[in-house]
């Protein structure tokens, strides 16, 4: 008979692959269309000059930041798990790929984010969703605000105008760098990017006084601060003819087509040396868009799918690259753009798609004179906003394991490696909670006074109550016990013990075969649920046999009848 086990399992794992957008579309109505136009308008408007920022800061053309948007940002609207989430290139890749293009080539990008797209897609199929949010809040925190700091400092170089022929990828070799190419600060680009961070704190600061915006289907749509500051600092480096970096006399402007497809030179060898940034890129892939949607959910009362967010993620991820993209995720800053200017559906996230498919292909000429300290200046803003810098100030309400956690990853981060970071605070953070877990386990002594059929027999019998669980990190509580045994009864009450692990059940088998061994007789009682389940798997139970008890009087009154168990 064939097992079809495995293939229902993939059937039933592949039949759960529904897009949020397919039950928004039931009952969509006008209203809601023109809502969520206006919004996909506004959110384009955000994410074009981030987009071309996050691509120049990655090492990569701009139009790569622009082609991701628009490819990936339309799948994972049409395909994802949330109702509101904006997918595109994000801050928080910034490093990552910067470091993988140094290292590997852009070729070797592609495969890595191809790859990385095929391992969120297997996330998301086989359910791993949820498991994103077992990552500690230290960890999340000390990376995100790791990964801020190096964005910020990697925006130094266009933001003064040095002149580096080479920014390496690790972080001191980026400040020898910058120390070098000190005596190079072009005083201009340095104005033209403290002019343009001007523009965007005070568009933020009065912005929501004047109501500066637009009106579209009678709704007054906002007009944010990176807009206004592209624009004006274009115009002013234009007409001035200013001596500062632009993106096209560093790059030759953005080309105003359709991306072309590109298959890469695949081998297997470049695949191995690819292992650990493929999976650093799903794995911060995956954080930051099930974050995203967190956030989304709270800000408009609704529930993401976790799994087909991811599997969303996957397509985008594997699909982008072959068209010149890079990297992409859910974008916090601009999926609460989408919500706050009355996005409702997918619909909004594919119209920002389409919105900015129409500007490169109309527009993409005007963007030859995009000053780059202008974009460095939105960087330096993104990152500050990135990061969770009031968690600093807070430390000292949390423990200590909480603060070497958070600190511990956040040095690491931006000292060493993201992988790195995220690998030694997860064991940080895993020893910390074994640590918590066994020291809230415990055992305690049942005296004559709470058993009067104990009076007398102290030094001939005993009766312990476990409370916690009994795992790998508290079986000494079972070893102290077996290090005194009485002489002659020992009765272990589990009913206030929760989970018992194959480390605690293994020391209670050791424990009733030296019992036996000595001739005392033991009896267990209480066992409930799951250590009733791990007791019975283990062969605790076929060794003890007659010798349990629903409860502890019931167990003394067994234990203390005649003779010790024969095993």
């Amino acid at each position: 008979m064939i097992d079809n086990t495995a293939d229902m399992s993939w059937t039933d794992s592949l039949a759960s692959f529904r897009p949020r957008l397919l039950d928004t579309l039931q009952g969509y109505t006008r209203e809601r269309a023109i809502r969520d136009i206006a919004s996909g308008l506004t959110v384009a408007a955000v994410a074009l000059p981030l987009a071309m920022a996050f691509a120049i800061a990655s090492g990569l053309k701009p139009e790569a930041g622009i082609f991701t948007a628009i490819i990936a940002g339309f799948l994972i609207s049409a395909l994802g798990g949330s109702q509101v989430q904006i997918g595109g290139p994000a801050g928080a890749f910034i490093v990552i790929v910067y470091g993988i293009v140094a290292h590997y080539g852009l070729a070797n990008l592609i495969i890595a984010t191809a790859m990385s797209g095929v391992l969120l897609f297997l996330m998301g199929l086989f359910k791993l969703g949820t498991l994103i949010r077992f990552i500690p809040i230290a960890v999340i925190i000390g990376f995100t605000n790791g990964i801020a700091v190096l964005v910020g400092l990697s925006q130094i170089k266009d933001f003064l105008g040095l002149q580096v022929p080479h920014m390496p990828a690790d972080f001191f070799g980026i400040l020898n760098a910058l120390m070098a190419a000190l005596h190079t600060t072009n005083p201009v680009a340095l104005g033209v990017a403290l002019g343009s961070l001007a523009v965007v704190l005070l568009w933020q600061f009065f912005m929501p006084k004047i109501g500066s915006g637009i009106q579209f289907a009678g709704k007054l749509t906002p007009i944010p601060g990176s807009i206004v500051a592209l624009v004006l600092a274009t115009l002013v480096v234009w007409a001035l003819d200013l001596p500062v970096d632009t993106i096209g006399s560093r790059f030759g402007g953005i080309p105003s087509s359709l991306p072309a497809f590109a298959w890469p030179a695949f081998s297997w060898e470049s695949a191995r040396f690819l292992l650990t940034p493929t999976l650093t890129l799903a794995l911060l892939g995956a954080i930051e868009s099930l974050l995203c949607a967190r956030v989304a959910d709270g800000m408009i009362g609704d529930r993401h799918n976790p799994n087909q967010e991811l599997m969303a993620q996957g397509v985008a991820n594997f699909v982008t690259p072959f068209f010149g993209g890079m990297p992409a995720t859910g974008t916090i800053a601009r999926t609460v753009t989408n919500i706050k200017s009355g996005g409702s559906s997918p619909v909004a996230g594919m119209v920002h798609s389409a919105t900015l498919l129409a500007v490169v292909l109309v527009a993409a000429p005007l963007a030859t004179h995009v000053p780059l300290p202008t974009l460095a200046a939105i960087l330096m803003f993104v990152a500050w906003n990135m990061g969770e810098w009031r968690e600093f100030v807070h430390l000292r309400q949390y423990r200590m394991p909480y603060r070497i956690t958070l600190l511990s990853v956040f040095f690491l981060t931006v000292v060493f490696d993201l992988t790195v970071a995220v690998e030694m605070g997860l064991v940080a953070a895993c020893l910390t909670f074994i640590y918590r877990i066994s020291s809230l386990s415990r055992a305690e002594p049942v005296s004559s006074a709470d058993q009067p059929t104990l009076a007398g027999l102290e030094g001939s019998a005993q009766a312990w109550r476990f409370y916690g669980a009994l795992f790998f990190g508290a079986v000494k509580l079972v070893e102290a016990i077996e290090d005194h045994l009485p002489a002659r009864v020992l009765v272990i009450d589990l009913k206030n013990v929760i989970y018992i692990d194959s480390s605690g059940a293994d020391a209670l088998t050791a424990l009733t075969r030296t019992c036996h061994k000595r001739q005392v007789r033991l009896v267990v009682c209480g066992l409930n649920n799951q250590p009733l389940d791990i007791a019975g798997r283990s062969g605790l139970l076929a060794l003890l046999g007659a010798d349990t008890a629903p409860d502890l009087a019931q167990g003394l009154a067994l234990a203390l009848g005649p003779g010790p168990s024969s095993g």
